[in-house]
């Protein structure tokens, strides 16, 4: 976490910062430090679901001089992304939860395109003062409730030879169907994910189209996969990767508010590919859930 606490000790202007949940006292320390200091500090955190989570940072925050807001009513706040100077945005899969760093898959990556920063603070603008908003798409930008699905869909449709594919959810209809199209066509999915039973039906759908699952228990002993991206055709000329706060629900992808970015960017692409590898090495094959007799009416997975 090193690189995101120095971007904001660097800030010398401003620090806007969108979070679903914030428990971090060394991130919380360096915005309070840059509040004193004289820096615009602007932090909004959800209060849909994470509410009770996050009033001990909302407290503290207020309390040193940032200016703190509650995110939309109504809706899900799960945007995760720091800018600094309205220059550099970091956009992020994972939360600013120190407890989780140790044991948790998650990715961030820096964004300096002009274009992307500025449509990035025009939102953060407008939720900070509660108003309607648009966001705007930037140069690759990938917005909840937007354009998020498409997005998706389009990085599914148009791989020719690979699809990587790590998430914490996977409960798109359209999105599985899309998965399942491509492995069918003779593209080779593989998808690592956290065991959970509530996925296990999509998880059968793609397995019988020829998509490869393997997954980690869910066991605070091995990792906990909570990243969200999407790596298509790595190490081929037309390679790109989507990463960001969506996970493959309805919900993330059509009403919450979300950011992720679509980059080609080599470099980018190569260090999630590799990552998204070797995560599915290490995990266990899925396995259709075998079901008890009928005597009981009971069924087990």
């Amino acid at each position: 976490m090193g690189p995101v606490y120095r971007l904001i000790t660097s800030a010398r202007s401003s620090v806007d910062l969108s979070i679903y949940e914030l428990a971090d006292p060394v991130a919380e320390g360096d915005l309070a430090a840059a509040a004193a200091r004289g820096v615009d500090v602007r932090v909004i955190l959800d209060q849909d679901l994470e509410r009770p989570a996050n009033t001990a940072a909302y407290r503290y925050l207020a309390a040193h001089g940032v200016h703190v807001r509650w995110g939309p009513a109504g809706t899900i706040y799960h945007q995760k992304t720091l800018t600094i100077d309205h220059a550099t945005s970091l956009i992020m899969t994972g939360n600013l939860v120190s407890r989780d760093y140790p044991g948790t898959r998650d990715f961030a990556v820096i964004d300096t395109g002009t274009a992307d920063v500025a449509a990035i603070v025009a939102t953060f603008d407008a939720d900070f003062a509660s108003r309607p908003v648009t966001p705007p798409d930037g140069t690759d930008l990938v917005w909840s409730p937007t354009n998020a699905q498409a997005s998706v869909l389009s990085v599914i449709d148009g791989a020719a030879r690979t699809l990587a594919v790590e998430e914490e959810e996977m409960d798109d209809p359209a999105v599985t169907s899309a998965l399942e199209a491509a492995a069918q066509r003779g593209v080779r999915v593989t998808i690592t994910m956290t065991a959970d039973p509530e996925w296990d039906q999509a998880f059968a759908e793609l397995t019988r189209a020829g998509a490869h699952i393997r997954l980690y228990a869910d066991s605070a002993s091995v990792l906990y996969i909570h990243a969200k991206t999407i790596v298509a055709d790595a190490g081929l000329p037309g390679q790109q990767v989507l990463v960001g706060s969506q996970n493959f629900s309805v919900a993330s992808l059509d009403y919450n508010r979300e950011l992720g970015i679509l980059t080609r960017i080599p470099a980018v692409v190569s260090a999630i590919a590799a990552t998204l590898a070797s995560d599915y090495a290490a995990a266990a094959p899925f396995r259709l859930p075998a079901s008890t007799g009928s005597g009981s009416g009971a069924r087990c997975t």
